[in-house]
């Protein structure tokens, strides 16, 4: 993970149980007019979001950013195209690991860094429904071991 994260936006809660992340990068993002404002506002959901390289960029598809209640004709259009912010390594690295089979780029959480707003995004493997189900039934195990400790802590 980045280090010194600022505050955080948004995250995409599905994006663990969905994908093994094994790897994560710190993107910006090329924003249009008002939209820095309804981020920093909090207005943002990446639930439905997926990041895609074409023609050796990156774009992020289907983030919503709410259009600015202040703004004027000039606002955005709330799920368009956005394009990401890598080192041209990079690229070229998530080129090459994206063409595998499973491997996909998931954006996991937005938040703002020195003013800034910066993408994380990561290199995810899909996971099949018998993975699911045993981190659901792992989870639960640990849930409720913590919760017997804690019981037996106070008797």
């Amino acid at each position: 993970m980045a280090k010194g994260m600022g505050k955080t936006v948004a995250q995409n809660k599905k994006a663990n149980h969905d994908f093994f992340i094994e790897e994560t990068y710190e993107t910006g993002i090329v924003l249009q007019g008002t939209e820095i404002k309804s981020i920093r506002a909090g207005r943002v959901n990446l639930k439905e979001s997926f990041a895609r390289i074409y023609k050796g960029e990156v774009y992020i598809h289907n983030m919503h950013i709410s259009p600015y209640e202040q703004g004027n004709i000039f606002n955005h259009e709330p799920t368009r195209a956005r394009k990401l912010l890598l080192h041209r390594k990079q690229i070229n690295k998530l080129i090459g690991e994206t063409q595998q089979q499973g491997y996909s780029l998931v954006p996991i959480k937005l938040y703002i860094k020195d003013g800034v707003a910066k993408l994380l995004i990561g290199l995810g493997k899909g996971k099949k429904k018998y993975d699911k189900r045993e981190d659901l039934k792992r989870k639960q195990a640990k849930r409720d071991i913590d919760r017997a400790v804690k019981n037996s802590q106070y008797r």
